[in-house]
């Protein structure tokens, strides 16, 4: 009996459809990104890790990435970390690590990995000094919370490039009180804008930054003490541009 060459085409055709379909949905997976966020604190802790916690998910769900979040410092060790394409520090303060954790992490920078520290992620492991050359800087003090105006000063990174000039906005600013070198600065705080308090730096005064390191890759953003931050839009792009810069994605 001879076959219908019309109806063998489509079937050919549906065939190859599905595979290609297929082919796509499976590299949709293995490409799909995924970050830890840590928000342990052994010092003051920020209630507005909650708020936080709700709006990483919610920016996960939407830009396709997925995320984890613990407490617990035992789940920075190597077998756990090699889930994740990046590690959050949301709000951390204090000692979290022993030395074990530590040395688990800097493994996992240095396999090109990336992390991303927000607001009080300068104020953890003070005497670490690896873990401050990779965050960036050690917090210092801070002012009474208020309005004051931010210099973007690098709009070519995905953290800034939708963010204005000048950007005017409520927190609580830090001072630092030692920085590494070679940061790229993205945004400064006008210290005229606002009273800095006894610990002003001067005209010198960054707030947001990211830089390569140890292998891996780091951001930083000074913003983010308020509750009302993860409710805010400017602050949520600019904390997604500095995961996806730590995730290596370029848009």
């Amino acid at each position: 009996m001879k076959k219908n060459p019309i109806t063998t085409t489509l079937r050919l055709t549906m065939l190859l459809t599905l595979f290609c379909l297929l082919i796509s949905a499976t590299d949709t997976l293995a490409k799909k990104k995924k970050v830890l966020v840590f928000c342990k604190t052994a010092g003051f802790h920020h209630g507005s890790i909650k708020q936080g916690v709700v709006a990483l998910f919610k920016l996960g769900a939407e830009n396709k990435f997925d995320v984890d979040t613990t407490t617990n410092s035992a789940n920075i060790n190597g077998a756990n970390l090699k889930k994740y394409d990046a590690v959050i520090f949301l709000n951390t303060t204090g000692d979290i690590l022993n030395e074990e954790q530590q040395n688990a992490f800097i493994k996992y920078i240095q396999s090109g990995k990336g992390f991303v520290g927000v607001h009080a992620a300068t104020d953890c492991e003070s005497k670490w000094q690896w873990y401050g050359n990779l965050v960036g800087a050690y917090f210092g003090g801070h002012p009474a919370q208020q309005v004051a105006k931010l210099n973007v000063v690098d709009h070519n990174h995905l953290s800034t490039k939708n963010l204005p000039g000048v950007w005017s906005r409520k927190d609580e600013w830090y001072n630092f009180k030692w920085m590494a070198k070679d940061l790229k600065v993205l945004i400064t705080i006008d210290e005229t804008s606002y009273d800095p308090g006894k610990e002003a730096m001067g005209e010198n005064h960054p707030m947001a930054w990211y830089h390569e390191y140890d292998g891996g890759r780091a951001f930083y953003t000074g913003l983010g003490h308020t509750e009302d931050s993860y409710g805010e839009p400017m602050f949520l792009a600019h904390l997604l541009g500095g995961i996806k810069y730590a995730l290596k994605q370029k848009k």
